[in-house]
């Protein structure tokens, strides 16, 4: 049994007798993704600390996403909930990396792999030795803009 899902379904179970509406509703919008990912695919399993934080770090995403796209369509209100939500997810998720860190873990990887003047063909592999890294602790998309801008292309 997953600690972290434990933990998700007893901080369900306090914010249901506090009366906190958002966060019981955020914690049971996590807990059926993680149950839908445990029944997908051809067998049913129970997921692991690391599938549980997949889920979050995914939901959270979506909640990223969300935002902005209500702050493009005017509709603050919206956004903002999003963003609450999201505030809810990230006390679940480990720290997450600066940009500078960022930064200095692609230069790391690049140098280690000797792959410094490969350009773009390079890209592949220093994302592979990058990602488990920084699963769950930055954006893949922030992380492989990093990589390009390193990789010069």
């Amino acid at each position: 049994m997953a600690a972290l899902k434990d933990r998700l379904r007893t901080d369900l179970t306090a914010a249901m007798k506090a009366r906190d509406s958002l966060r019981a509703g955020t914690l049971r919008m996590v807990l059926t993704a993680v149950t839908n990912a445990e029944v997908a695919g051809k067998q049913a399993r129970e997921l692991s600390d690391d599938d549980v934080l997949g889920v979050l770090t995914s939901e959270a995403k979506k909640r990223r996403e969300a935002a902005e796209a209500f702050d493009a369509g005017q509709r603050p209100e919206l956004a903002q909930k999003e963003r609450d939500e999201a505030a809810i997810l990230a006390e679940y998720l480990p720290e997450q990396l600066t940009a500078e860190e960022v930064r200095e873990l692609v230069t790391a990887t690049i140098d280690q792999l000797g792959v410094a003047g490969d350009g773009m063909k390079a890209m592949g592999r220093v994302m592979g030795a990058l990602q488990p890294q920084v699963k769950g602790r930055a954006d893949g998309g922030v992380v492989a803009a990093e990589v390009k801008k390193a990789l010069g292309a």
